[in-house]
């Protein structure tokens, strides 16, 4: 009697046919980057390499991973080669699932990111040159373009010239961090 009960076997269930993955780095833009190349990681999350400022930046939507340095050389921006490296490396390894896209920031939000990371880069010792590419990592969440950053920053000069002054010379605008204030 035993024997029937285990002589049974359930009919095979054929397993349901799986659903592609939506491919939201396929259609979002992002303002004020240009995304040059997409990966996906192991858990389907995009891997972005863009181009900012004129360095290259590589993001990833699922765990928060961004580099716009090679960590041997931290001086030397990261060309395509060298961003598609990092990416693919990246992807390769990264378990992450998909976040949602970063919604576009509204004008006040933005601004005020863009402030508090300004103040956040004020070093006590010395006075510092402030280039764009030092916002590359923020692009993602500011969603804006080099003239709307550059005159956010010249606001920034005009509200609070104790953080941030503005030079403007033969070259261009040039912007100059200002010392945070002794204890």
């Amino acid at each position: 009697m035993a024997l029937t009960l285990f002589a049974r076997r359930p009919e095979p269930v054929e397993a349901p046919a799986p659903e592609p993955w939506p491919e939201p780095g396929e259609t979002w833009k992002p303002e004020g980057v240009t995304v040059v190349e997409r990966y996906y990681n192991l858990g389907h999350a995009v891997v972005l390499v863009f181009l900012s400022s004129g360095c290259h930046v590589v993001s990833c939507l699922g765990c928060h991973y961004q580099a716009t340095k090679l960590k041997a050389h931290y001086s030397t921006m990261l060309t395509l080669d060298g961003a598609a490296d990092l990416a693919n490396t990246h992807a390769a390894g990264c378990r992450a699932l998909p976040r949602d896209i970063p919604a576009r920031p509204d004008e006040e939000a933005a601004r005020e990111l863009l402030r508090a990371t300004v103040r956040a880069m004020r070093k006590r010792d010395e006075r510092v040159n402030f280039y764009l590419y030092l916002l590359d990592t923020q692009r993602l969440a500011l969603q804006r373009t080099n003239e709307w950053i550059v005159g956010e920053l010249e606001r920034l000069a005009d509200d609070e010239p104790e953080v941030l002054k503005v030079s403007v010379n033969t070259w261009g605008t040039e912007f100059y961090l200002q010392k945070l204030p002794e204890s």
